[in-house]
């Protein structure tokens, strides 16, 4: 068994020694592993040839080199024209080869070997050699009539756009006028306008359902109103009694809008009907058939002679008020378009949609503008301002004031904690917005103030629940404020005559959270 053994250990040597006289493959290929290690390691001192780098590397060599000899490949025209002044210069020496380094200023100095060389047209021996003394003002001028890299004019012009956008902010661009460095955007509260408080004039009945809808005549001699009595009624405005009563529909009278035109009266219901009515005959003579659900809201064109209606098949919808043809179907909503409204310019159309969206509308292309997406709940009313090209969007979370034409935010009216049904505005700068749960808050345009919280005036024998306004409008004076509720009224409201500043004084204080820039 020991010889076994000893046949057994000896074998393995001899294979050993086979094994070293030849390397084995793998044995190769990790020394060569191991190598390029090493060279990656210590690259600094043991970097490989140039026909060895990876062509990766020779790549971004290259690029390197490009990226930073890219605007000095060539000399400033600075340069070349003082070099062939130099030049042309009778007496001057022969001009200095491109490979070697170029004298810039007239200051050189001749090295040991030959005295430097005084008559005109004497060459310099080949044993002198010659060093030039650049002044820092010589340098100085060079680097100044350097062209400008990509990546300076770049940072030019973003430097520009910045001091810019800070100046239409209102930030400080210019150096600091106080110890202070930090920038700071100059704050403006504005101050609101005085405005009387407003008071219940008339309370008029006569609808048996809730009233829905208004509309006042151009001449501000009447006005009507839709309800979910079905019925369309038209009635006086300085003494509010009833002149007529309007039958047709078979559901509630959601829309009206009267023609300052023509002597049309326009009406749409939840009977998914829109119908004009000639008010010298007190008949309907057109339909305008097309949308596939009840109709909410309309609007007239202030200058063609086109109707646009919206309702809860989620699109607006563009008629041709004497063809009775459907020109645009303004589709883009996802849920029931709650109002509509119609300006001179663009945006000519602007809709409000339960999907919490308004919508900029191109009337030409039948298209969206611009989507405001800033609400977080129902957009129910929409209110243009008469003088300025403004216009207000309500929803439960808050009203908020918007320019045209781009849709750009200006500032939000925070305070009233309900459902707001509708919007209006009068050319004082008043702007009124009803909830569904009767309460009535009137703003200062301008600033945002609320001035005044109210609640409306029940009805006797009406539910607490029936305190909600649906509807509002201005006369054309401004000055009478006409409402529409559940508790089956119309009312009007005026301002208070005998208040004044001194009696009702605007009780405001400045803050942070009320700042215009």
């Amino acid at each position: 068994m020991e010889t076994t053994v000893h046949s057994n250990n000896t074998q393995p040597e001899v294979d050993i020694q086979k094994d070293v006289s030849e390397p084995l493959p793998v044995l190769v290929d990790l020394i060569e592993k191991s190598a390029k290690r090493t060279r990656n390691v210590f690259n600094k001192n043991y970097s490989l040839p140039l026909e060895n780098v990876p062509a990766s590397q020779r790549v971004k060599l290259s690029v390197k080199i490009s990226d930073e000899y890219e605007h000095v490949k060539e000399l400033p025209q600075a340069l070349l024209t003082q070099q062939k002044v130099n030049t042309d210069k009778p007496g001057n020496r022969k001009p200095i080869p491109s490979h070697s380094q170029p004298i810039l200023e007239q200051n050189v100095k001749v090295l040991p070997g030959h005295a430097y060389p005084s008559a005109p047209g004497v060459e310099l021996s080949e044993e002198t050699s010659v060093e030039s003394e650049i002044s820092e003002d010589g340098i100085q001028h060079i680097i100044d009539s350097l062209p400008e890299s990509k990546a300076q004019q770049e940072a030019r012009k973003t430097a520009q756009g910045v001091v810019a956008i800070r100046q239409k902010a209102g930030y400080q661009t210019g150096p600091p006028t106080s110890s202070s460095l930090v920038r700071k955007p100059t704050l403006q509260a504005v101050r609101p306008e005085w405005h009387a408080p407003w008071k219940l004039m008339r309370v008029i009945s006569g609808h048996l359902g809730w009233v829905r809808s208004i509309a006042v005549e151009p001449g501000n001699k009447w006005f009507a109103t839709g309800a979910g009595d079905r019925t369309i009624k038209i009635w006086d405005l300085a003494s509010g009694t009833l002149k007529l009563t309007l039958t047709g529909h078979i559901s509630t009278v959601r829309g009206l809008a009267v023609s300052p035109r023509h002597p049309y009266l326009f009406s749409c219901g939840e009977d998914k009907m829109v119908k004009c009515w000639d008010l010298e005959y007190n008949k309907v003579i057109r339909h305008y058939h097309g949308h596939l659900s009840g109709v909410y809201t309309m609007s007239l064109h202030p200058v063609l002679d086109v109707l646009v209606t919206g309702g809860r098949d989620a699109t607006a919808r563009v008629w041709d008020m004497r063809t009775k043809q459907c020109i645009h179907v303004l589709s883009g909503h996802s849920a029931t378009i709650a109002d509509v409204k119609c300006q001179e310019g663009d945006p000519q159309v602007i809709t409000g949609s339960m999907d919490s969206m308004v919508r900029l509308w191109d009337l030409a292309a039948g298209k969206t503008l611009s989507v405001l997406t800033h609400h977080k709940k129902s957009v129910r009313a929409l209110a243009l301002h008469p003088d300025e090209f403004t216009f207000a969007s309500g929803s439960s979370d808050n009203i908020k004031q918007w320019k045209c034409p781009e849709g750009s935010f200006i500032q939000n009216f925070e305070g009233h904690k309900s459902i707001v049904n509708t919007l209006s505005i009068n050319s004082d700068n008043v702007m009124f917005s009803g909830g569904d749960n009767g309460s009535m808050h009137f703003w200062d345009w301008k600033s945002g103030y609320n001035f005044q919280k109210t609640e409306t005036t029940i009805q006797p024998g009406s539910l607490d629940s029936e305190s909600g306004i649906f509807a509002s409008t201005f006369d054309r004076s401004g000055s009478r404020l006409i409402t529409g509720e559940a508790d089956k009224t119309v009312k009007i409201w005026k301002e208070d005559e005998n208040a004044t500043e001194e009696t009702h004084p605007l009780d405001w204080k400045p803050s942070l959270a009320r700042r215009r820039y």
